[in-house]
């Protein structure tokens, strides 16, 4: 106990001293673009600037990629792995191993936001991940892999984070008085899908704005590549979006944003089983919706580097209606679940110097407020915690920056309303990262990092388990993980002709995990991979990327038995895209992404290679009648090839042609 009371007044006593010493730094000149900046005419740029694995999906890859859920837009990244993918329920989201597998689709080690709200992470039994939203939402995907970039975002992030935000009225105004109208329609072939998109963006005066945006999406039952029904059901997914902001200040240096997102499903006399389609579960009618709300103030004076602060009060809301069907069902088919997480962040970034250093110190804290309603196959309880980080990114001036990161937080866990036993739980979690930087372009970076995954209410039914022998009260048996990272990128321009442009990064990761509640029957497990990005572009505009994602994982049991293989480890990938671009009329591009034979562990579980191809056309008329038009046409799974992805539990669809056209008045 001593220890625990030291180390929190040693991270209080840091928060303290950095603070203050923020108030008598000098100030220095906002960070710019370096001159010389080289810039990619690709899809997809690599982050070479960090050191952290980061990838971002904007807008424009967004679109082409006429995805019908968040799963499907991520799928590309080096590292995430989908449990399913092609509905929004019964799928689940795996990155570097951790998060979504066969039975749960989802838990803690993958983190979710939608403009700063968590979503739910609790392990619901085969239904799968509570990301129940449309891509059409979102203008902004980025996807952390790993843990050092995660500490002021949450904690106990092993495999990684997803960030979703929405889309802006400014984005469709560009900052302009006035109106904007966007109608969207996609027709898919593969389910006889269609989806149709209405966005209204109004902006009275400069500093005000408002958004408003409808989708409907449907999609029947999809085949295979032998022309065989999935075993998924179709789904129809009615959502919307609402979005205000208020720009105010001498300066116009504070704003107000306000936005809400709401999605809901119907399924009616469906497997229970979402994810693996078991019959012994039975059937029910479900309803369900997910409700996103986020009140955001920023306030970034141009005379003060010392001040760039945001609030944000968020709350997200899961909802789960099921019924037994034929009536009255069982215990496991009426299970209704709720989950409510209201959260308020408040941090602050300040650029200062120090002697030949600079820094870029972001401090904050959270306050989380998990609610989760009592059902028959999940405990109801509350779950609230309070958190501090420090990350302060260091500039040395001669191409070295450190960054070292440092996280805590504490939870009460009270389930006295349903009969369970309150808990507590504090952890210390932190990190350092260094990058050095040659003026060739390449860059050499690594990393270690510590967190801890505290219990989460779906431990209050496992107080003692048989753990080799020994009983585990798991609502006082955090999950830890330490990963250490090295790697390699390199940026530069004019390399084998004049006006092209490359970016390529490599990174190592090795991931160890012990004291393990959230997989039956294990006690640690660690994950070893290689992640490789790379974009290359031409004055011509023929571009290519390049990803790739190798990976291994070994296991030991809770009875201290060594496995060789981990049963979430991915398989082995790779991911090619060649295209060209007639400035911003027309885009063709070709991508091909390929798997390597699984066969560790049970021979059952073999999955067999494969490789398939997909293109996609953008046309965007500049002049005439159809100026303002977006037409994308698209072929996934081109070849109809008939195979089942590394970690599903269905075969992946078949040949599906998309269209989509879109016009802004």
């Amino acid at each position: 106990m001593s220890d625990r009371i030291s180390l929190r007044a040693a991270l209080l006593s840091s928060v303290a001293l950095l603070v203050t010493t923020q108030a008598f730094a000098q100030e220095r000149p906002r960070v710019t673009e370096p001159l010389g900046t080289v810039v990619l005419e690709t899809r997809r740029d690599v982050q070479t600037q960090t050191a952290t694995a980061v990838t971002e999906i904007d807008q424009e890859e967004l679109d082409d990629r006429q995805a019908s859920t968040i799963a499907e837009l991520v799928a590309t990244v080096p590292g995430v792995t989908l449990v399913n993918g092609s509905t929004p329920l019964g799928s689940g989201i795996n990155i570097r191993g951790f998060g979504g597998g066969s039975t749960y689709g989802s838990n803690q080690k993958v983190m979710i936001t939608i403009d700063g709200a968590t979503q739910g992470s609790e392990e619901i039994y085969r239904i799968g991940t509570q990301l129940f939203t449309d891509p059409e939402l979102y203008k902004r995907v980025e996807v952390i892999r790993g843990t050092v970039g995660s500490f002021e975002y949450g904690s106990g992030v092993v495999g990684g984070l997803i960030q979703l935000e929405t889309k802006d009225a400014s984005d469709f105004t560009g900052g302009e008085t006035g109106y904007k109208l966007r109608q969207a329609l996609s027709f898919g072939t593969n389910g006889d899908g269609i989806t149709s998109s209405t966005t209204l963006a109004w902006q009275p005066s400069e500093d005000l704005e408002f958004l408003a945006s409808y989708i409907w999406r449907r999609q029947g039952k999809q085949v295979d590549g032998d022309g065989n029904l999935l075993g998924a059901e179709g789904f129809k997914t009615p959502s919307y979006s609402l979005k205000g902001k208020y720009t105010f200040g001498a300066s116009r240096d504070q704003s107000v944003t306000l936005s809400y997102t709401d999605t809901q499903l119907a399924e009616r006399d469906v497997p229970y089983d979402a994810i693996s389609d078991l019959p012994f579960f039975g059937n029910v009618d479900r309803d369900m919706q997910s409700r996103n709300l986020a009140l955001t103030y920023r306030w970034n004076p141009d005379d003060n580097d010392l001040i760039d602060l945001t609030a944000a009060l968020t709350y997200a809301d899961q909802e789960i209606l099921q019924t037994g069907v034929p009536a009255p069902g069982n215990a496991t088919t009426n299970a209704d679940l709720r989950y409510e997480t209201t959260k308020l962040t408040v941090k602050n970034t300040a650029l200062f110097a120090l002697g030949t250093t600079s820094h870029e110190l972001r401090t904050g804290f959270e306050v989380i407020r998990k609610d989760r309603l009592e059902a028959s196959s999940a405990p109801g309880g509350l779950d609230e915690r309070l958190a501090f980080f420090v990350i302060d990114e260091v500039s040395f001036g001669n191409g070295l920056t450190l960054t070292p990161a440092l996280r805590y937080e504490t939870q009460d866990i009270d389930g006295t309303r349903y009969g369970y036993e309150k808990y507590s739980n504090d952890a210390v979690m932190g990190g350092l990262s260094a990058r050095y930087e040659f003026t060739t372009g390449v860059a050499i970076f690594g990393s270690a990092a510590y967190t801890e995954a505290l219990p989460i209410l779906d431990d209050l039914t496992n107080i003692n388990q048989n753990w080799g022998g020994w009983l585990v009260n798991y609502m006082t048996t955090p999950e830890k993980s330490r990963t250490f990272e090295i790697g390699a990128s390199y940026r530069a321009s004019d390399l084998f002709a004049a006006g092209d442009a490359i970016s390529v990064k490599g990174n190592y990761y090795n991931t160890d995990t012990w004291d393990v509640t959230s997989e039956s029957g294990l006690n640690t497990v660690t994950m070893k991979g290689l992640e490789i990005e790379g974009a290359y572009s031409m004055a011509n505009g023929f571009y290519g990327e390049l990803s790739a994602n190798i990976v291994d994982g070994s296991s030991r049991s809770t009875a201290w038995v060594w496995n060789d293989y981990y049963k979430f480890t991915p398989t082995d990938t790779l991911r090619l895209a060649l295209g060209k671009r007639w400035d911003d009329t027309l885009d063709l591009s070709w991508e091909v992404a390929a798997s390597k034979r699984y066969d560790e562990g049970d021979a059952t579980a073999a999955i067999p290679g494969n490789a398939v191809h997909a293109l996609r056309a953008t046309y965007r008329p500049q002049e005439g009648v159809l100026a303002g038009t977006e037409m994308r046409f698209g072929v996934e799974n081109l070849f109809d090839r008939d195979y089942q992805p590394r970690l599903a539990t269905r075969d992946a669809p078949g040949r599906n042609i998309k269209f989509t056209i879109a016009k802004t008045f």
